[in-house]
C-alpha cells in the first residue's frame, strides 16, 4: 500500500522484453535505500517487486497484464517515472490510500500555468466516471491529488511548485497516457450499496432486501 506522496523521480536505464512481460532497470537512489530484494515499490503508480537491488538502481518485471492496463509499456530508456516505497506501519498518510492497482489509462491534455503554481488537465475513460468527485482523491501516475474541476471527460487537479518540481508532471506532453487508479473506498462503498455487496456483508441469502430507510435508522443513522 501506497500514500500517493512521490520520494524520487527516477529515470529508466534499460527496459528488456521477456516473453510477453518486461523487466525494467530504475535508476534511483532515495527508494534503493533500506529496500530488499522483494520489496514494493509504486513505478508510477504501478506496484512492482524490486529485484537486483542496488545503491542506486533497482530491476522489476511487469507482467502483460500490468503492459496492458497501464504505461508502463510505453516507458523507454531516459524516461522519468515517479518512485514510492511502500508504507510502513509509522509512515504518515499525507496523500491518501493508494493501492498500486491502476485502474485505467487517461490522457494527458494541458497544463496552465498560474505563475508557480499549474492547473493540469486530464481525460479519463467513462467507467471511471462513478469514482470522480469534486475535491475527492484520485491518484495520476501514482501521485496522490485532489479533483479541483469535474467535467463528463476530463477532470482538473491543482498541483503546487514542490509536486511539480519531484515528479514527472512537468515532463508530461499534451497526448501521453497516464496512470489512473480511482479511490478504493469509492469502490468498496459501491459495492457494499450493491445489493449482492449487502447480502454478502451481512451474510444474508440473494433476494433479501438490500438497505432500506428502517436499516440504516437501526445502524444508528438518522
Amino acid at each position: 500500500m501506497f500514500t500517493g506522496i512521490i520520494e524520487e523521480l527516477g529515470r529508466i536505464r534499460s527496459i528488456e522484453k521477456r516473453g510477453e512481460g518486461v523487466r525494467v532497470t530504475i535508476e534511483a537512489r532515495t527508494v534503493a535505500e533500506g529496500t530488499r530484494e522483494g520489496d514494493s515499490i509504486a513505478v508510477n503508480g504501478v506496484c512492482l517487486t524490486a529485484l537486483e537491488v542496488k545503491k542506486d538502481s533497482f530491476a522489476a518485471d511487469g507482467s502483460r497484464e500490468t503492459l496492458q492496463r497501464s504505461t508502463l509499456g510505453a516507458l523507454r530508456a531516459g524516461s522519468f517515472v515517479n518512485l514510492e516505497r511502500a508504507v510502513t506501519p509509522a509512515t504518515r498518510l499525507g496523500g491518501h490510500i493508494v493501492q498500486g492497482h491502476v485502474d485505467a489509462r487517461g490522457r494527458y491534455l494541458s497544463a496552465e500555468d498560474h505563475g508557480g503554481s499549474w492547473t493540469v488537465r486530464v481525460a479519463y475513460p467513462q467507467e471511471l466516471a462513478r469514482y470522480l468527485v469534486f475535491k475527492g482523491s484520485i491518484a495520476v501516475e501514482g501521485i496522490s491529488l485532489t479533483v479541483a474541476a469535474l467535467a463528463d471527460e476530463y477532470f482538473e487537479i491543482a498541483v503546487i511548485p514542490k509536486t511539480w518540481a519531484v515528479t514527472n508532471l512537468s515532463h508530461l506532453r499534451p497526448g501521453d497516457a497516464v496512470n489512473l487508479e480511482a479511490d478504493i473506498i469509492a469502490k468498496y462503498v459501491e459495492r457494499i450499496l450493491s445489493v449482492g455487496g449487502v447480502q454478502a456483508m451481512e451474510g444474508r441469502q440473494p433476494g433479501a432486501p438490500g438497505i432500506t430507510r428502517e436499516k440504516l435508522a437501526e445502524l444508528g443513522y438518522e
